[in-house]
């Protein structure tokens, strides 16, 4: 395509290549965009031929990008941002627009949407989105603003700050924890196969290797709800434990270790007032609720 005559981009293209670069498939472009299939192909050659770049190649898998289009994904991202500042209260002091928050699901159902959804009562012109993901998703793809998680990044350009410790520990009904105590083989609520990889149930594996899994789900915040009804001990981080109804604690001779919670954000949207607004709320209500969190 280097031989075509280049023009200016369209910015409509544009969006589109940032949307199918982030999802990697025209079905979640095409919904995240709210238009159709064919309109996502157009505009990807549309934009290739003004760039005179190859910048996705499809693969069984989904679309993947280019040497080229990784380049023009990030200057696209750049692109982006700028025009996102205009009218997000860089001006007036008075943060305005969408922030989109990801963590995961358990941390998204058990603490943070109590402590996020206020948010806009105080700041009138800010919407925030809550998005909960088992896997990390894409910082740089702008898939989110803001990420928590329970691992440091290993990579890309982002910051990183930690926004405390949390520690983990076996919860039941009084009923079960009773059982237990007199001496009888617990039995576990825990994850179901395709979350299997997970460290808290690896190493529940681990140490409980002939133990009967007698309810699994795919995120801590049902397994709450399934211990709370008798169904068996659970591993849960403390925050979780400590505020369900009907749960208490259960003291057995091991326990995982702890594992750091880090708040993610973009290099460069360090200076965006809606991001940093929300970002610096979350390192305060992480800190004020420190006790619930570590052992």
């Amino acid at each position: 395509m280097a031989d075509k005559k280049r023009t200016e981009p369209d910015w409509q293209d544009v969006r589109v290549f940032l949307a199918l670069g982030r999802y990697g498939s025209l079905s979640a472009a095409a919904r995240a965009l709210g238009t159709n299939h064919s309109t996502i192909s157009r505009r990807l050659q549309s934009l290739e031929a003004s760039l005179g770049e190859k910048l996705m190649e499809r693969r069984p898998q989904g679309y993947v990008l280019t040497p080229a289009g990784t380049q023009a994904l990030a200057a696209a991202s750049d692109m982006e941002a700028a025009v996102q500042t205009l009218g997000r209260g860089q001006a007036d002091g008075v943060p305005r627009g969408l922030v989109r928050v990801n963590a995961p699901p358990a941390l998204t159902q058990g603490f943070l949407t109590a402590q996020l959804a206020p948010l806009p009562l105080q700041y009138p012109g800010l919407d925030i989105e809550l998005a909960s993901d088992l896997r990390a998703v894409s910082l740089e793809r702008h898939v989110t603003d803001i990420a928590v998680r329970l691992d440091p990044p290993r990579d890309g350009d982002v910051i990183a700050r930690p926004l405390g410790t949390m520690a983990f520990g076996f919860y039941g009904t009084e009923a079960v924890r009773a059982r237990i105590e007199a001496g009888q083989a617990p039995s576990f609520v825990g994850f179901d196969e395709a979350n299997a990889y997970l460290p808290e149930a690896t190493w529940l594996a681990q140490h409980f290797p002939q133990a009967r899994i007698v309810f699994r789900a795919n995120n801590q915040a049902a397994q709450a709800i399934a211990a709370r009804s008798g169904a068996g001990l659970v591993l849960l981080p403390h925050y979780l434990g400590r505020s369900t109804p009907g749960l208490h604690p259960c003291t057995l001779p091991v326990a995982p270790p702890s594992r750091g919670i880090f708040l993610l954000t973009r290099r460069q949207d360090r200076r965006d007032l809606p991001i940093r607004t929300v970002a610096d709320h979350l390192l305060q209500v992480f800190a004020d609720a420190r006790a619930l969190f570590e052992p």
